[in-house]
């Protein structure tokens, strides 16, 4: 499978040193550029990339907005966040525009090209920090805020825990002691009773639910 990635960022210079690294990368192909989120939606509907590597902060329109109008128009395409701020309200903005991952600038060039493939399968992808600062931000709704039943089974709630800490299908389906193909289905039960198209959107309902 080679996944392809389109690189949305108003830096020259940054998106001229990433496609470099990139393209040495077995299974990875550049399909295009974009120097604000404008061009990004555009050039997405041209190149019809795998993926999207989103700098949120550009000109003319950002990387959250870009991100939500993808999720409205090209609902296949990907989106990971790739920027150097990592603060709270841009974090839970950018995944709820429909952004499977959040990463920094500084992650490395193997963890992004992982995170790359693994957003193409449909996984989530964020690092560490963001995870905590999403956990932390939802620890601090007060609880009476949140609906006191959910409609996931006991099986399901321990598979979004699972979901929750960014684990990939095969990681899961290890936990759980299942197949792979059970996980999948399970996901896809998920995501329809939480009615949420993908692994960051059911992450974040599910805490909103008070299930994590």
């Amino acid at each position: 499978m080679t996944v392809r990635v389109l690189l949305a960022d108003d830096q020259a210079l940054f998106r001229e040193a990433l496609t470099t690294l990139l393209e040495v990368q077995p299974g990875i192909e550049v399909v295009g550029e974009a120097a604000n989120g404008e061009e990004a939606v555009r050039a997405s509907a041209a190149a019809r990339p795998d993926v999207v590597l989103m700098d949120l902060r550009m000109p003319v329109l950002d990387g959250i907005a870009a991100t939500a109008r993808l999720r409205a128009t090209q609902p296949d395409v990907r989106v990971i966040a790739l920027t150097t701020f990592d603060d709270d309200e841009d974090v839970l903005a950018a995944l709820r525009a429909g952004a499977v991952g959040y990463l920094l600038k500084d992650v490395s060039s193997a963890r992004l090209v992982e995170a790359l493939v693994a957003a193409a399968r449909g996984e989530t992808v964020l690092q560490p920090s963001v995870v905590a600062k999403v956990v932390a931000r939802v620890v601090r709704i007060p609880a009476d805020t949140a609906p006191s039943t959910h409609p996931l089974s006991e099986r399901e709630v321990a598979l979004v825990r699972l979901l929750a800490d960014g684990r990939s299908n095969r990681e899961i389906a290890g936990a759980l002691y299942l197949a792979e193909g059970t996980v999948k289905n399970l996901v896809s039960s998920v995501l329809s009773k939480l009615e949420v198209r993908d692994r960051t959107q059911a992450a974040l309902r599910a805490r909103d639910l008070g299930i994590l």
